[in-house]
């Protein structure tokens, strides 16, 4: 187990519930046992959404604190967010400004969303564009002011699918018709082993239970997975360094770093 000093304060952005416990349940619960702070931040779905009670209790088990959602509908499901625009379609710096009073209340030392190819679902690429733009004002005195003092985090890492690691997981999802967005392994640049929480995370991504029961979401099709097969998928989680400046290439890491 790492010590709190060399876990830093983690936000976790993500588009829809489920996706901060199926690509980073492992190091949101990893941190917290460190006593890090860690929070998630949900693009889509209402605050009184069955979706949402669910994310409360996925976050519960990770330790990741009280739901923190920005409230828009999700692109394919827009019963989800009654009265509210899809994520998509809402100006990119309107969604950004919502954002950065999260960046800047939480002060997170590192934050993680997605990278920009993922599964190509389009709110995991607009949450990812809305979260690069965030940081950059949140970090810009004068900027938002009603959103409190400025901050810049020291990391962000997009959740990626290194081409070598993934045939298991494209297995999966081909047997629906879905693939994975896979990136060359150098632009990957941590490979967090999280079997020490691995029963965390697959507790969290069960608690998503609606999704579970679907049969073509990933949880749903994990779940249908023997308990080896279901547990090789999800037992590293893979991280490309976003922020500007840095030269990423593949580490094993044991946390994600500043």
């Amino acid at each position: 187990m790492t010590t709190p000093s060399s876990s830093p304060s983690l936000l976790a952005v993500f588009a829809h519930p489920d996706d901060e416990a199926l690509v980073a349940g492992g190091v949101l619960a990893q941190h917290a046992a460190a006593g890090a702070r860690t929070a998630v931040v949900t693009a889509t779905w209402a605050p009184d959404s069955l979706r949402a009670a669910e994310l409360a209790h996925a976050l519960h088990l990770l330790g990741a604190g009280k739901p923190r959602m920005l409230g828009f509908a999700d692109l394919r499901v827009p019963g989800s967010a009654p009265g509210r625009p899809r994520l998509c379609d809402v100006p990119q710096e309107e969604a950004a400004e919502r954002l950065v009073s999260h960046v800047r209340a939480f002060r997170p030392q590192v934050i993680v969303t997605h990278d920009a190819f993922g599964s190509g679902h389009p709110d995991h690429v607009r949450t990812h564009e809305v979260v690069l733009q965030a940081v950059r004002t949140a970090g810009i005195e004068g900027l938002c002011p009603q959103a409190g003092p400025s901050w810049r985090p020291s990391a962000i890492y997009g959740a990626s699918h290194p081409r070598s690691e993934s045939d298991a997981l494209a297995g999966l999802l081909s047997t629906v018709g879905k693939r994975v967005h896979t990136v060359p392994d150098e632009m990957v640049h941590a490979a967090v082993d999280i079997r020490p929480w691995l029963d965390r995370k697959l507790a969290a991504i069960m608690a998503h239970a609606s999704e579970v029961a679907r049969e073509r979401s990933l949880p749903g099709l994990l779940a249908r997975l023997p308990k080896p097969e279901r547990e090789a998928i999800v037992a590293t989680e893979f991280f490309t360094r976003l922020d500007a400046g840095h030269s990423p290439g593949p580490s094993r890491l044991k946390v994600l770093t500043v």
